[in-house]
């Protein structure tokens, strides 16, 4: 059973996508066409924010956000330790510093009582991530930046449609980035990602930068960079983003199935959603002991399993230089030894889901 089955999403919109990307073959225009502002109104419509910059990866976007809010050498800037590494990496790529913090125990996001702890005179912002589908605590988060005079950005790679309190994650903090990595929740057929912000100014910063610092054709404002979405991936993004809503839901059916069909396996730690949050599901995570057992026994029932992360952001080799070792963050160092993230895709069934949960049962009842 797939973790990812992008084959089958394609075959059922491949007359929709074939169709998009014969549009773009025959209009010749590969790069910067219609397609590009089609899907950048379209995703800040979904969103409600008023600005959407389409962007070729969403490294890029956080990237982005960061030189163009002036984050450099010398300042530093809040991360989660529990995050994919590009998160951290971005912050780098500007000259700037990461500080790293520990998640919470319950929902796996960075734990908003341990932020003003580390927030020191070079402090400019916060990147909250929403990790997994599930927002951060964004009212506690935002409350610490207003206190602080810092700014707030943030990581919804793997957020979309996602809300905390009603309000939908990208209006926040002053601009979000957005990963359309082909295994999102909206995927492109390869690279790509987006800034949403609702700020003029800097929506019109953004567009410049990634188009080699220049507004104007020829004329270069600053040093930017290409970060340029091609219009392939525009256009066969438009065509998933009409069924994102589709697929968002039966996510969230497949995780309730889970939900029920594993509440008495006393084994287990199932994911808890945070009462203000719209989870999402971008990886449905539970916490087992004899992890490494369990994922390889379900491997041999035909189940493909995944762990996001097994190496925490501090005890990676990049990152050697801060200083950061073995017990620094003991919450994040605990889930990495027992997270197992289960399918949940909205290509499985809910007999899929049945005979997934029967055999992690099995395991520890056998």
């Amino acid at each position: 059973m797939k973790f990812h089955n992008l084959s089958s999403q394609y075959r059922s919109l491949q007359k929709e996508i074939n169709q998009a990307v014969t549009q773009v073959l025959q209009s010749g225009h590969f790069s910067e066409g219609n397609e590009i502002s089609r899907f950048e109104s379209q995703f800040a419509n979904t969103h409600l924010s008023p600005y959407c910059i389409a962007l070729n990866s969403g490294t890029s976007a956080l990237h982005t956000i960061l030189k163009s809010l002036d984050i450099t050498s010398g300042h530093q800037v809040i991360v989660p330790t529990n995050t994919c590494f590009p998160t951290v990496e971005a912050i780098y790529m500007t000259g700037a510093q990461p500080l790293l913090v520990d998640c919470e125990p319950d929902y796996y996001n960075i734990d908003p009582g341990q932020i003003e702890s580390v927030i020191n005179e070079n402090t400019k912002a916060i990147v909250a991530v929403h990790l997994y589908g599930q927002p951060a605590q964004m009212d506690k988060i935002r409350n610490i930046a207003d206190k602080h005079n810092l700014l707030l950005i943030e990581d919804c790679s793997q957020a979309h449609l996602a809300s905390f309190n009603g309000t939908m994650v990208g209006n926040f903090g002053i601009a979000s980035a957005f990963s359309f990595y082909p295994t999102k929740n909206l995927g492109a057929f390869g690279e790509g990602g987006a800034v949403v912000t609702n700020d003029a100014s800097l929506n019109n910063k953004i567009r410049a930068f990634k188009n080699h610092g220049s507004s104007t054709k020829n004329v270069h404002e600053f040093i930017g960079h290409n970060y340029r979405m091609d219009s392939i991936q525009a256009a066969i993004l438009s065509v998933k983003l009409k069924h994102l809503q589709k697929w968002t839901e039966r996510r969230r059916k497949n995780a309730q199935h889970y939900l029920e069909l594993l509440a008495d396996c006393h084994e287990i730690v199932l994911p808890a959603t945070h009462p203000k949050s719209f989870h999402v599901y971008h990886q449905f995570v539970i916490r087992v002991q004899k992890r490494d057992q369990l994922q390889q026994f379900l491997q041999r029932q035909g189940i493909e399993t995944a762990i996001h992360y097994p190496i925490p952001c501090h005890l990676q080799p990049a990152l050697s230089h801060l200083g950061y070792r073995k017990g620094s963050f003991p919450i994040a160092e605990m889930l990495v030894n027992q997270i197992l993230s289960l399918p949940v895709a909205e290509h499985l069934t809910h007999p899929d889901i049945g005979y997934i949960c029967d055999r992690i049962k099995k395991f520890y009842h056998k």
